[in-house]
Protein backbone atom coordinates (compact mmCIF):
# COMPACT_ATOMS: atom_id res chain seq x y z
CA UNK A 1 0.00 0.00 0.00
CA UNK A 2 1.76 3.18 -0.77
CA UNK A 3 1.88 5.83 1.71
CA UNK A 4 -0.15 8.62 1.46
CA UNK A 5 0.63 12.59 2.72
CA UNK A 6 -1.65 15.00 4.57
CA UNK A 7 -0.28 18.24 2.22
CA UNK A 8 -2.05 21.94 3.40
CA UNK A 9 -2.99 24.82 1.47
CA UNK A 10 0.41 26.29 1.16
CA UNK A 11 2.33 23.44 -0.22
CA UNK A 12 0.06 23.06 -2.78
CA UNK A 13 -0.17 26.36 -4.22
CA UNK A 14 3.36 26.48 -4.01
CA UNK A 15 3.93 23.56 -6.21
CA UNK A 16 0.91 25.06 -8.17
CA UNK A 17 2.14 28.25 -8.94
CA UNK A 18 6.07 26.76 -9.82
CA UNK A 19 4.68 24.36 -11.92
CA UNK A 20 1.93 27.19 -14.26
CA UNK A 21 5.02 29.68 -14.45
CA UNK A 22 6.73 26.84 -16.55
CA UNK A 23 4.66 27.42 -19.35
CA UNK A 24 3.84 30.16 -21.85
CA UNK A 25 0.91 31.95 -20.34
CA UNK A 26 1.40 35.37 -19.29
CA UNK A 27 2.61 35.32 -15.72
CA UNK A 28 -0.42 37.05 -14.56
CA UNK A 29 -2.92 34.85 -16.05
CA UNK A 30 -1.06 31.80 -15.03
CA UNK A 31 -1.10 33.49 -11.35
CA UNK A 32 -5.16 32.72 -11.45
CA UNK A 33 -5.06 29.28 -11.95
CA UNK A 34 -2.73 28.14 -8.85
CA UNK A 35 -5.80 27.31 -6.59
CA UNK A 36 -7.16 25.01 -8.83
CA UNK A 37 -5.50 22.12 -8.58
CA UNK A 38 -5.74 22.10 -4.66
CA UNK A 39 -9.65 22.71 -4.64
CA UNK A 40 -9.93 19.56 -7.61
CA UNK A 41 -8.05 17.32 -5.57
CA UNK A 42 -10.36 18.77 -2.36
CA UNK A 43 -13.57 18.21 -4.76
CA UNK A 44 -12.87 14.71 -5.59
CA UNK A 45 -11.58 15.57 -9.25
CA UNK A 46 -8.68 14.89 -11.05
CA UNK A 47 -6.52 17.12 -8.62
CA UNK A 48 -2.38 16.91 -8.66
CA UNK A 49 -2.46 13.37 -10.86
CA UNK A 50 -4.67 15.54 -13.69
CA UNK A 51 -2.02 18.08 -13.28
CA UNK A 52 1.23 15.87 -13.58
CA UNK A 53 -0.81 13.92 -16.67
CA UNK A 54 -2.03 17.32 -18.75
CA UNK A 55 1.34 18.76 -18.19
CA UNK A 56 2.39 19.09 -21.98
CA UNK A 57 -1.46 21.24 -21.65
CA UNK A 58 -0.45 23.67 -19.24
CA UNK A 59 3.22 24.33 -20.63
CA UNK A 60 1.62 25.32 -24.30
CA UNK A 61 -1.84 26.46 -22.48
CA UNK A 62 -2.84 30.23 -24.78
CA UNK A 63 -5.57 32.09 -23.12
CA UNK A 64 -5.47 34.39 -25.85
CA UNK A 65 -7.73 32.26 -28.07
CA UNK A 66 -10.44 31.94 -25.54
CA UNK A 67 -13.68 33.94 -26.71
CA UNK A 68 -17.11 34.75 -25.96
CA UNK A 69 -18.91 32.86 -29.00
CA UNK A 70 -22.37 34.22 -28.19
CA UNK A 71 -23.88 36.60 -26.04
CA UNK A 72 -27.88 36.77 -25.35
CA UNK A 73 -28.19 38.82 -21.83
CA UNK A 74 -27.76 36.53 -19.35
CA UNK A 75 -26.98 34.03 -21.35
CA UNK A 76 -23.34 33.10 -22.82
CA UNK A 77 -22.07 30.30 -25.12
CA UNK A 78 -18.25 30.42 -24.13
CA UNK A 79 -15.48 28.77 -26.83
CA UNK A 80 -12.43 27.37 -24.57
CA UNK A 81 -10.67 26.50 -28.63
CA UNK A 82 -9.41 23.63 -27.05
CA UNK A 83 -8.08 24.11 -24.24
CA UNK A 84 -8.13 22.90 -20.96
CA UNK A 85 -10.75 23.28 -18.36
CA UNK A 86 -8.37 25.16 -15.75
CA UNK A 87 -7.52 27.62 -18.67
CA UNK A 88 -11.15 28.42 -19.33
CA UNK A 89 -12.26 28.52 -15.51
CA UNK A 90 -10.89 32.08 -14.52
CA UNK A 91 -12.81 33.78 -17.52
CA UNK A 92 -16.00 31.61 -17.22
CA UNK A 93 -16.38 32.70 -13.33
CA UNK A 94 -16.10 36.07 -14.74
CA UNK A 95 -18.99 36.10 -16.68
CA UNK A 96 -20.83 34.08 -14.19
CA UNK A 97 -20.25 37.47 -11.73
CA UNK A 98 -20.33 40.10 -14.40
CA UNK A 99 -24.15 38.29 -15.84
CA UNK A 100 -25.26 38.09 -11.97
CA UNK A 101 -24.67 41.59 -11.65
CA UNK A 102 -26.35 42.74 -14.83
CA UNK A 103 -29.22 40.48 -14.50
CA UNK A 104 -29.46 38.69 -11.30
CA UNK A 105 -28.33 35.12 -13.03
CA UNK A 106 -26.28 33.91 -15.47
CA UNK A 107 -25.63 30.91 -17.65
CA UNK A 108 -22.50 30.24 -19.98
CA UNK A 109 -22.20 27.00 -21.90
CA UNK A 110 -18.38 25.98 -22.33
CA UNK A 111 -17.57 24.53 -26.11
CA UNK A 112 -14.98 23.01 -27.22
CA UNK A 113 -12.87 22.17 -23.65
CA UNK A 114 -10.67 19.64 -22.54
CA UNK A 115 -11.42 17.64 -19.46
CA UNK A 116 -15.11 19.03 -19.04
CA UNK A 117 -15.84 17.50 -15.63
CA UNK A 118 -13.20 19.80 -14.20
CA UNK A 119 -15.89 22.37 -14.90
CA UNK A 120 -17.71 21.42 -11.92
CA UNK A 121 -14.32 23.32 -9.86
CA UNK A 122 -17.33 26.31 -10.49
CA UNK A 123 -19.26 25.22 -7.74
CA UNK A 124 -16.42 25.25 -4.82
CA UNK A 125 -15.02 28.58 -6.37
CA UNK A 126 -18.01 30.32 -7.05
CA UNK A 127 -18.68 30.48 -3.41
CA UNK A 128 -15.79 32.44 -2.53
CA UNK A 129 -17.54 35.13 -5.04
CA UNK A 130 -20.46 35.19 -3.72
CA UNK A 131 -22.18 33.19 -6.59
CA UNK A 132 -23.92 29.89 -6.44
CA UNK A 133 -22.97 27.97 -9.69
CA UNK A 134 -24.80 24.65 -10.56
CA UNK A 135 -23.02 22.64 -13.49
CA UNK A 136 -24.76 20.46 -15.77
CA UNK A 137 -22.44 19.31 -18.51
CA UNK A 138 -21.05 22.15 -20.09
CA UNK A 139 -23.89 24.49 -18.85
CA UNK A 140 -22.94 26.43 -15.63
CA UNK A 141 -25.72 28.55 -14.12
CA UNK A 142 -25.04 31.11 -11.32
CA UNK A 143 -26.84 33.31 -8.83
CA UNK A 144 -25.74 35.74 -6.11
CA UNK A 145 -25.38 34.23 -2.73
CA UNK A 146 -23.75 34.89 0.78
CA UNK A 147 -19.77 34.51 -0.13
CA UNK A 148 -18.30 31.64 1.95
CA UNK A 149 -15.11 29.16 1.40
CA UNK A 150 -16.12 25.46 2.39
CA UNK A 151 -13.15 24.25 0.36
CA UNK A 152 -10.20 25.94 1.73
CA UNK A 153 -11.73 25.94 5.09
CA UNK A 154 -11.25 21.87 4.56
CA UNK A 155 -8.43 22.55 3.62
CA UNK A 156 -7.01 24.51 5.98
CA UNK A 157 -8.11 22.30 8.97
CA UNK A 158 -7.28 19.28 7.84
CA UNK A 159 -5.15 19.02 4.38
CA UNK A 160 -5.82 16.66 1.80
CA UNK A 161 -4.62 13.30 1.04
CA UNK A 162 -2.12 12.91 -1.69
CA UNK A 163 -0.16 9.40 -2.79
CA UNK A 164 3.30 9.83 -1.37
CA UNK A 165 4.86 8.99 -4.77
CA UNK A 166 2.50 11.55 -6.57
CA UNK A 167 3.65 14.57 -4.82
CA UNK A 168 7.14 14.07 -4.83
CA UNK A 169 6.91 13.70 -8.25
CA UNK A 170 5.37 16.94 -8.30
CA UNK A 171 7.77 18.30 -5.46
CA UNK A 172 10.39 17.63 -8.10
CA UNK A 173 8.62 19.10 -11.12
CA UNK A 174 7.93 22.59 -9.49
CA UNK A 175 11.78 22.73 -8.27
CA UNK A 176 12.47 22.67 -11.95
CA UNK A 177 10.78 26.28 -11.97
CA UNK A 178 13.45 27.75 -9.66
CA UNK A 179 17.19 28.82 -10.29
CA UNK A 180 19.97 25.99 -9.97
CA UNK A 181 20.76 25.71 -6.33
CA UNK A 182 24.43 26.83 -6.10
CA UNK A 183 26.24 29.04 -3.50
CA UNK A 184 25.80 32.19 -5.54
CA UNK A 185 22.03 31.71 -5.81
CA UNK A 186 21.87 30.46 -2.09
CA UNK A 187 24.04 33.81 -0.84
CA UNK A 188 21.26 36.31 -2.83
CA UNK A 189 17.72 34.51 -2.08
CA UNK A 190 15.91 36.16 0.46
CA UNK A 191 16.25 39.84 1.91
CA UNK A 192 20.15 39.33 2.64
CA UNK A 193 22.92 38.64 0.17
CA UNK A 194 25.94 37.37 1.64
CA UNK A 195 29.15 38.00 -0.08
CA UNK A 196 31.93 35.60 -0.71
CA UNK A 197 33.69 36.72 2.29
CA UNK A 198 30.63 36.08 4.42
CA UNK A 199 29.78 40.02 4.80
CA UNK A 200 26.12 40.33 5.05
CA UNK A 201 24.24 42.78 3.11
CA UNK A 202 20.65 43.85 3.58
CA UNK A 203 18.46 42.74 6.71
CA UNK A 204 20.93 42.32 10.05
CA UNK A 205 18.02 41.70 12.62
CA UNK A 206 18.30 38.06 12.13
CA UNK A 207 16.80 36.51 15.49
CA UNK A 208 16.03 32.72 14.45
CA UNK A 209 19.06 29.90 14.99
CA UNK A 210 19.25 29.84 10.72
CA UNK A 211 22.38 27.62 9.74
CA UNK A 212 23.86 30.51 6.92
CA UNK A 213 26.88 27.93 6.40
CA UNK A 214 24.44 26.13 3.78
CA UNK A 215 24.57 29.10 1.55
CA UNK A 216 28.24 28.41 1.38
CA UNK A 217 28.02 24.18 0.92
CA UNK A 218 28.95 22.64 -2.82
CA UNK A 219 25.74 21.53 -2.94
CA UNK A 220 22.68 20.46 -0.78
CA UNK A 221 21.04 17.40 -0.84
CA UNK A 222 17.88 18.68 -3.55
CA UNK A 223 15.03 15.16 -2.91
CA UNK A 224 12.56 15.23 -0.64
CA UNK A 225 12.04 13.07 2.13
CA UNK A 226 11.44 9.66 1.76
CA UNK A 227 7.79 8.14 1.89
Amino acid sequence: MNAVLQIKPREMRMMSERIFSLGQMPKGFALTLTDLPMYSQMQGLGGFALMEQRQADFLHADPRALRVAAEAGPDVTFDAAGQHAWVALPSVLDLLGEGCARFGRACVTVIDVKDRKELELAAGLGLRLGLKIGVDDLALTAVPCAPADPVLDRALHAGTPIDADLWWRIYALARTALAPDTPASRRHAGVIIVTEDGTVIGRKDNDDDSDVSLLIRDRIDAEGPKA
